[in-house]
């Protein structure tokens, strides 16, 4: 296992996460680590004394990132951590936690095994969008759980073609599609009826978003496939295209948009003790306890 000396630590403000980040780096201190704070956790800690770095560049020298926050602070360092090799740990500050999955008061023994060693590595990829209009790109994006393109108000639908490697494969009017990751299958894509799909998976899931259609169901692809959305003319909106829900891109009638895998992975980094299914028992509420009624059918 990778032995990691330089750590980076990255956080945003949050309820909490001004503490959380004391203690973790009171912990990495006493380890005798090389620290490193992203700009925004030098804010928040005015009084510290470390190095401080920009977040592109912090992927570059440092052999681990922490990220302190909840999964939508994973997902913005995710994007700019990928292209550099650098493995990346959550510690949960926020609701859910399917990406930052050690709690605050586990920092000392959890992440202490990481640093000893003890650790599983997952590779997550992430999806590229492209947004072309008269043959020119005017916009570019990446995501970690999902591009959405969307109606962008309330009360009207928008109509488009979907097509996968080329091929046609439905016009569709309704308030989107949410094309996600199998890391995004538990995220916005869960709330719009998506299945939900093993992290290792190579596939990605398209979902539509209210169809105007009672035969339009979610489709599972290769995760190697290119997709290809064209905005109807005749649209009388300006459909947005999100990224992780923070990135957002707007669109004009006649817009084609691509999305593809990105060519560089997430290096995701859990306690040994993790596991997928035990996280949706957790997060989700499956399986609560059975009652003794139960047991005697």
């Amino acid at each position: 296992m990778e032995q990691f000396r330089n750590i980076g630590v990255i956080g945003r403000e949050g309820n909490g996460v001004a503490e959380t980040l004391r203690r973790l780096i009171d912990f990495l201190q006493r380890r005798e680590l090389n620290v490193v704070l992203d700009e925004a956790v030098s804010e928040l800690l005015p009084d510290h004394a470390l190095r401080v770095s920009t977040r592109r560049m912090i992927g570059e020298v440092c052999d681990l990132i922490i990220v302190v926050g909840g999964d939508g602070s994973l997902l913005g360092a995710a994007r700019t951590l990928a292209r550099h090799n650098a493995p990346v740990l959550g510690v949960n500050r926020g609701r859910l936690g399917f990406l930052t999955d050690i709690s605050p008061d586990e920092i000392e023994t959890q992440v202490g095994a990481v640093l000893d060693g003890h650790y599983r590595l997952e590779k997550r990829f992430l999806l590229d969008v492209e947004v072309i209009r008269d043959g020119q790109p005017v916009g570019k994006g990446d995501a970690l759980n999902d591009v959405v393109l969307n109606s962008g108000t309330s009360g009207h639908m928008m109509e488009f073609e979907l097509y996968v490697d080329g091929e046609f494969v439905y016009r569709q009017r309704s308030d989107g599609l949410i094309i996600a990751t199998p890391t995004g299958s538990t995220a916005y894509s869960l709330s719009a009826g998506g299945p939900i799909m093993h992290p290792r998976l190579d596939a990605i899931v398209i979902v539509p978003m209210f169809p105007h259609t009672l035969s339009s169901r979610p489709i599972v692809i290769d995760g190697k496939s290119e997709i290809k959305m064209v905005v109807g003319k005749n649209n009388v909106v300006q459909p947005p295209v999100t990224c992780d829900g923070q990135l957002r891109i707007t669109t004009q009638p006649g817009d084609v948009i691509y999305v593809r895998k990105k060519p560089h992975k997430m290096r995701l980094v859990h306690p040994l003790d993790h596991s997928f299914y035990a996280s949706c028992r957790d997060k989700l509420g499956w399986g609560g306890q059975i009652g003794k009624e139960d047991d005697d059918v």
